[in-house]
């Protein structure tokens, strides 16, 4: 077993010396920096060392999966491990293709376009292909028009939900989270095939401090569009039309509207006792 390790070790070695400039490293997982580096090592090297052996002569790094990208899962609170992003290990600017699981779509993407071009892809702040997380996910989910129009679940299974009504009141982190799932769908199963569309709130797993960080229960930030205060209520009952009361109601005040009329135009004109000088009556 060591003796294969090693190997395998020597043999990687020289392929990236061979390939010095032409390769695209990919790395998948946070990296334990904690107790330096102790807790992952794989022949006798911490993950620390061997990403910056294996980045020091790659043409393009990727960071591939949330936990990659910024720390993900495991690098929330209380973090024992000291779990980290690669870019935060290599002290530069990485592709970061985030994601629990990643769209391989946009990981294949980014790597055709390097591939073809000689070049990547259009980055945002941090590190993210803009053709994949250049819009939040509210922006294209085939349930923003229930937002808009102020019909939402507000529990699970309640008729809201079972019409596929926006799950925004459920904690859905879709206003805040940027990603192309609602229009590039996930696995080639299918329409809905995405967790809104599956009736589960977007967890904002692609977003750093959001995914893994808020809790579902939690209402999102609203980035761009904020609900109107006067939106109706989740599902409004139905009318059943003027009953006899209501009708008797109407009808008396409306006898009176009509009898305070009639009294206020037969006095048009005319003037007190006391201020007229004509003689007339």
């Amino acid at each position: 077993m060591a003796a294969a390790g090693h190997q395998a070790e020597a043999a990687r070695k020289t392929a990236m010396k061979e390939n010095k400039g032409k390769y695209i490293l990919v790395v998948e997982g946070a990296i334990p920096t904690g107790e330096h580096g102790v807790y992952c090592k794989i022949g006798g090297q911490t993950a620390i060392e061997m990403l910056k052996e294996c980045a020091a002569d790659a043409a393009a790094v990727i960071a591939i999966g949330s936990c990659a990208s910024w720390g993900g899962m495991p690098s929330t609170a209380p973090n024992p491990t000291g779990a980290s992003p690669v870019a935060e290990i290599l002290g530069k600017p990485v592709v970061t293709i985030p994601g629990c699981p990643p769209n391989p779509y946009n990981f294949l993407t980014t790597v055709v376009h390097y591939l073809t071009l000689g070049k990547l892809p259009e980055l945002d702040a941090k590190g993210r292909p803009k053709f994949a997380y250049g819009r939040l996910i509210h922006e294209n989910c085939e349930r923003r028009a229930h937002f808009d129009a102020g019909r939402f679940a507000t529990q699970f299974g309640d008729d809201g939900h079972r019409q596929g009504w926006c799950p925004y009141k459920l904690g859905c982190k879709g206003p805040e989270t940027y990603a192309n799932c609602p229009t590039i769908l996930f696995g080639d199963a299918g329409a809905g095939t995405w967790p809104v569309g599956c009736g589960h709130p977007c967890i904002g797993c692609t977003e750093q401090g959001v995914g893994f960080t808020k809790p579902i229960h939690e209402l999102a930030k609203l980035l761009t569009v904020t609900p109107p205060t006067q939106f109706a209520r989740p599902a409004e009952p139905q009318g059943k039309g003027v009953t006899v009361a209501s009708a008797a109601a109407i009808a008396a005040l409306g006898g009176l509207a009509i009898g305070a009329g009639t009294k206020i135009v037969k006095g048009l004109g005319k003037l007190p006792d006391d201020e007229r000088d004509d003689g007339k009556p």
